[in-house]
């Protein structure tokens, strides 16, 4: 499942490429069409994201309101005037990293490109088209896509937990009191999006390695310092992702040799020197294998039904 840096990227190129456009929303597959007819012809006004749910808000106070859940991803094509990534989501479809369209960038020279002439035919389930005047986005396999109003979506707020990614004033004290008052597990608190928005499997692993953390050390053993250390390691790796447009949480002593990559939106620049993807996580999906660290080799279990990942020997306390 996409995580939250993922989506905070999405808003971002959203606000990028559509923003104070009238745009045609349409639902080729047709399941989203009584939604799509409330958007047609309507400007885009803002584009937010909390934890891992989007929000596309709209002149006439409808939100388009995704979440992308296990298999949803957003395609995007346009002109040379059409700025981002042309895929973004599904790890298990794009990979960790979004797939960029060097074609989208919007310093490519427009008379080399073929003239823009609307979007191409839709390709399978396409639940729902935005389209502007420069390009389209198209979204597949979202567990949630429905049209909203202002106060459904704050609502849908109201049910979550701070996100890291906002941060906003009281967030950090507010995780730091959920967390030390329950007897559960922290690796379960770090999933529980109504505790904290936006952390997904890879996260929460890398986290717990990062902080030597238990995975099953209860949340009220926890002292308030170390809960508070667990948000700020959490705010700085997930702005890493939003920056990077992949989850890199080793510090580059780490790396070795590094290579470079294109950009993954042209307004970041050269996102040159970034590690392999096999030097880019302490532990996840890395069991079996000797620890960077100890050289004990990483443990894999479940918790909560989803794979955990962390070293039996750095993680003691």
């Amino acid at each position: 499942m996409p995580e939250g840096h993922s989506v905070h990227r999405l808003a971002r190129q959203f606000g990028d490429v559509f923003a104070a456009e009238r745009l045609s929303v349409s639902s080729p597959q047709g399941r989203f069409a009584p939604g799509a007819a409330l958007l047609d012809g309507h400007v885009m006004t803002a584009a937010t994201a909390h934890g891992k749910h989007l929000f596309l808000e709209f002149d006439h106070g409808v939100v388009l309101h995704v979440h992308l859940g296990l298999y949803g991803a957003w395609d995007f094509g346009g002109d040379a005037a059409f700025r981002g990534a042309s895929s973004i989501g599904a790890p298990r479809k794009v990979g960790e990293r979004e797939v960029y369209d060097a074609g989208a960038d919007a310093g490519a020279d427009a008379a080399a490109s073929p003239a823009y002439a609307g979007p191409p035919a839709p390709v399978g389930a396409v639940r729902v088209r935005l389209v502007g005047a420069h390009g389209w986005a198209d979204l597949r396999g979202a567990t949630t896509c429905e049209a909203i109003t202002g106060p459904e979506a704050a609502g849908v707020l109201a049910r979550l937990g701070p996100d890291p990614l906002r941060n906003l004033p009281g967030d950090r004290d507010t995780f730091a009191a959920v967390v030390t008052g329950k007897r559960t597990p922290v690796a379960a608190l770090l999933m529980d999006q109504k505790v904290i928005a936006g952390v997904g499997n890879v996260y929460r692993a890398e986290l717990l390695f990062r902080q030597r953390i238990n995975p099953w050390l209860p949340g009220t053993a926890l002292s308030s310092d170390a809960a508070r250390r667990l948000w700020d390691d959490t705010a700085a790796l997930m702005s890493d992702g939003v920056r990077d447009g992949r989850i890199i949480t080793t510090p580059p002593q780490y790396w070795g040799a590094v290579r470079d990559e294109p950009a993954v939106t042209p307004a970041d620049g050269p996102a040159a020197g970034l590690p392999d993807p096999g030097r880019s996580h302490f532990v996840y999906r890395r069991h079996g294998q000797d620890c960077r660290d100890c050289g004990t080799a990483v443990a894999l279990t479940e918790l909560g039904a989803r794979k955990l990942y962390w070293c039996p020997q750095c993680q003691q306390a």
